[in-house]
């Protein structure tokens, strides 16, 4: 079985309870090689991270990739570096315009390994207050009963 072109490095599982999620886009990132090779290995963290648009190009802040143990001196890098992201002219405008207006947020998803190549999912975020945030775990966990009940009901043991 040849194996799955698209692989999930890391995600942020926290954006995803903190923001309500607009709109997602795929980006390229600039990454010197040992931080792919520390990404295969699954070291990175996505916990704080955020973009933001500077002179017309969007950097990636807040992500903490290891280094990679094998690499010293000119081949290391610095963990906590900004890296730049790479969309085009339109897309880049696009969402500057959106963040601008609406007072919305560029919050990193998921880091993935597409044919090769290191992609960030970017989504285009609203921040949840703390009743918002209540609210879709309810939601969720009404559904999830649902769910069972409609499972339980299948099964024939209501």
């Amino acid at each position: 079985m040849a194996p799955s072109p698209h692989t999930n490095l890391a995600t942020n599982r926290k954006a995803r309870h903190d923001y309500e999620i607009l709109d997602v886009v795929e980006a390229g990132i600039v990454l010197f090689g040992s931080e792919v090779k520390s990404l295969r290995a699954g070291q990175v963290q996505l916990v704080d991270a955020y973009a933001r648009v500077i002179d017309n190009e969007i950097w990636l802040d807040g992500v903490h990739i290891s280094p990679y143990r094998f690499a010293v001196g000119v081949g290391a890098h610095d963990p906590d570096r900004a890296r730049k992201l790479l969309l085009n002219r339109q897309e880049i405008d696009r969402l500057h315009d959106r963040v601008a207006r609406e007072r919305l947020s560029l919050v990193p998803l998921a880091l993935k390994l597409v044919d090769g190549r290191v992609k960030v999912e970017l989504a285009l975020a609203r921040g949840r207050r703390k009743g918002d945030k209540r609210q879709v775990i309810a939601e969720r966990d009404v559904q999830r009963e649902m769910q069972r009940a409609i499972g339980r009901q299948r099964k024939g043991m209501e």
